[in-house]
This record gives structure tokens, C-alpha cells and sequence, in this order.
């Protein structure tokens, strides 16, 4: 019983740098301009307010910057699982000429930097009249480095898959559609699970391509907007970006507690494979 009460009492601290900024954010957002940074710093505060929280939608159309986020954080995770499942599959079961150097070439991709192809991405999308939209912030990560990774991750994991599963489905007389759609991804949902993850979180914390792209405030996303929380002298407004940064963690934590045993069941499946 000891023993228990120390692993748990150890846990415990070891949650705390953890869970303290988290705490600290939430109670800053309740707190008066001049005690956000007051000193001696105080967790808890004296005078609670909820004029931070009605600054943030009062300055900009924050609301709707919520939405941007999550659609397209929702559309980048869909699209990128379906190219990962359909491109991992041909790369891991089809036998077609130059697979093995398309691959590399993928790979390669993933060695440069978003900052060496930003500009030229920004010059494709504005002579294609796409600038000031969400298409760029759409298409980039799924064609980009986080939909390279998907395929990649499926690839390897489809190649686990004996092969001999789809060998006795062809002598039933599948094709390889139905194998795919049939087959393969039931066996696939622990790694698309994955990939949905890396995907929508890549995409809902993205700054630079939205920063780049994106020049409206109601086109703007939630890590684009918490910027913009600034006054006549461009100094950061602690209060109102203490709350907007609350209220945009709110999305995030429903969907996990919506989702979280879906998550976990694919994430253990995942370790089992």
C-alpha cells in the first residue's frame, strides 16, 4: 500500500510542469490587465474578470477563427488519411516501373524545410488566383511533408500485413478494390487513427502557411488570431490571449474526450503491430 501511494505521490509531481502552464493560462484569462504580469506573480487571482474573454470576440471575429481551424484542420486530417491508405497501398502491394525511386523521391521531400518552398508555393497560389483562401492551407499539408508521412507510415505498415490475406481473397474473386475497401482498411484503422492525430494537430497549430497566405481577419485560424491580439503599439494584450488561448483549447480537449478510446484503442493496436 505504500509503495502505491508513493508511485502515485511521484506521478504527481511529475504532472505538475505539465498541467502548472495550463493552470496559469486559464487563471490569467480571469485576471485584471495589471495582474497578469504582476510581481510577485500570483497563480490565483485577486479580482475575477470576464472582460478578457468578451475583449477577445469585441477585437476580431474570433468565433469564426475558431471555425476556420477546424474545418480545415478536420478536411487536411480526411484528405491526408485517404491519400496515406490509397498511395501507402499501392506503394506496399503494387508492382509498377520506378516505384522504389517515386518512393525516394517522396522521401526526399520530407529533407526540405517549409521555408525553402514556401515562396515558391505562394507564387504558384497566386498566379492560380488562390491567394487570401483556405485552399493553400488545405492542399499544402496533404501533398506536403504531413501527407509524405502518412504514406510512409501506411506503406510500412501495409507491408506487415501478410500478403496472403489478399492472395486468398483474389482466388475468392476479389478485386482489388473490394480487397482494399473490404480488407485492407479494417486492418489499417490503428495506423489511420495515426494519421488522422499527426494530421489535424499539424494543421490546428500551423502559423506560418496561414501567416503567408492569408491576409483577412475572418480568414484568419486560431494561431494567426492569438497574434493579432495586440494594442495601438503592438505590444501583446496578456489578458485577451490568455483567454483566447483557453477558448481555443476547448475544441481540442471535446474531441479527445469524444474520441479518447478510439485514440487509445488505435494507438495500443498500432504498438501490437
Amino acid at each position: 500500500m505504500s509503495s502505491r501511494v508513493l508511485r502515485y505521490a511521484f506521478l504527481v509531481v511529475l504532472c505538475v510542469p505539465l498541467v502548472f502552464p495550463f493552470l496559469w493560462m486559464i487563471t490569467s484569462a480571469l485576471k485584471l490587465p495589471g495582474d497578469v504580469l504582476a510581481s510577485p506573480p500570483q497563480l490565483i487571482p485577486r479580482d475575477i474578470t470576464l472582460d478578457n474573454i468578451r475583449d477577445v470576440f469585441a477585437f476580431q471575429p474570433f468565433a469564426r477563427q475558431i471555425y476556420n481551424s477546424l474545418y480545415i484542420a478536420v478536411l487536411v486530417a480526411l484528405f491526408t488519411c485517404a491519400l496515406s491508405l490509397l498511395s501507402g497501398y499501392a506503394f506496399a502491394r503494387l508492382r509498377f516501373p520506378g516505384r522504389n525511386v517515386i518512393f525516394f523521391l517522396f522521401l526526399s521531400a520530407l529533407m526540405l524545410p517549409v521555408e525553402v518552398t514556401l515562396i515558391p508555393n505562394f507564387t504558384l497560389m497566386k498566379d492560380l488566383g488562390l491567394a487570401d483562401t483556405h485552399v493553400p492551407l488545405l492542399a499544402l499539408p496533404v501533398f506536403g511533408a504531413t501527407g509524405v508521412t502518412g504514406i510512409f507510415l501506411m506503406r510500412q505498415f501495409i507491408q506487415s500485413i501478410p500478403v496472403e490475406l489478399e492472395e486468398a481473397a483474389m482466388i475468392d474473386g476479389m478485386g482489388r478494390a473490394r480487397i482494399l475497401w473490404h480488407l485492407v482498411l479494417p486492418l489499417t484503422r490503428p495506423m489511420l487513427g495515426t494519421i488522422g492525430i499527426i494530421a489535424f494537430l499539424y494543421s490546428w497549430n500551423s502559423f506560418l502557411e496561414p501567416l503567408v497566405f492569408v491576409n483577412r481577419s475572418e480568414l484568419y485560424t486560431v494561431p494567426l488570431a492569438l497574434t493579432a491580439l495586440t494594442d495601438t503599439s503592438g505590444n501583446p494584450l496578456w489578458g485577451p490571449q490568455m483567454a483566447a488561448t483557453t477558448i481555443s483549447t476547448v475544441p481540442l480537449v471535446i474531441a479527445y474526450l469524444v474520441a479518447r478510446r478510439q485514440i487509445t484503442e488505435s494507438l495500443a493496436q498500432t504498438g501490437v503491430k
